[in-house]
């Protein structure tokens, strides 16, 4: 079973910025969200998108199967979401051979800036970049799926 190990962080400065090294926008939709799981339809700067299914678990570990889709398919499954469409534009950030992931949210998720590392295990070290906040990988607030819901603009 494939499974996701991620860290989420508010992130609170923009050291981030010049360290920058590939950017693209973000459009997502979930199809369904529940206790047990999530599935996900994803349109990557408009040129690719993919079907993922997760467990919802909280928490770092999360299993995760992902599936390329047409990009037409993912244009009709978002008129079929519950809840909003995500937007996001996607910044990686390379630190010390992780690619942190830091999205920059739009729309109703305005303001809201999440920095997220994918482990290889989840007792995993790594640098801790100074524009790192708080971390927010158990509250699920700050999951897409929530977002989707109840946007950040509601808090």
């Amino acid at each position: 079973m494939p499974v996701e190990i991620e860290r989420k962080f508010r992130v609170t400065g923009n050291g981030w910025q010049r360290l920058v090294v590939k950017t693209r926008q973000i459009r997502q939709a979930y199809l369904t969200k529940n206790d047990r799981i999530s599935i996900r339809v994803r349109i990557d700067a408009s040129e690719s998108a993919t079907l993922t299914i997760k467990t919802a678990e909280p928490g770092i570990e999360r299993h995760e199967y992902e599936y390329p889709i047409p990009v037409s398919d993912a244009e009709e499954l978002l008129g079929k979401r519950e809840g909003a469409v995500i937007t996001k534009i996607r910044h990686i950030v390379p630190i010390q051979g992780l690619a942190w992931e830091v999205d920059v949210f739009d729309g109703d998720n305005t303001g809201l800036v999440i920095a997220e590392v994918e482990l290889g295990h989840a007792s995993q070290e790594f640098a801790r970049p100074e524009w790192l906040g708080e971390e927010v990988t158990g509250d699920r607030r700050f999951y897409n799926a929530d977002l989707s819901r109840l946007p950040y603009k509601h808090w």
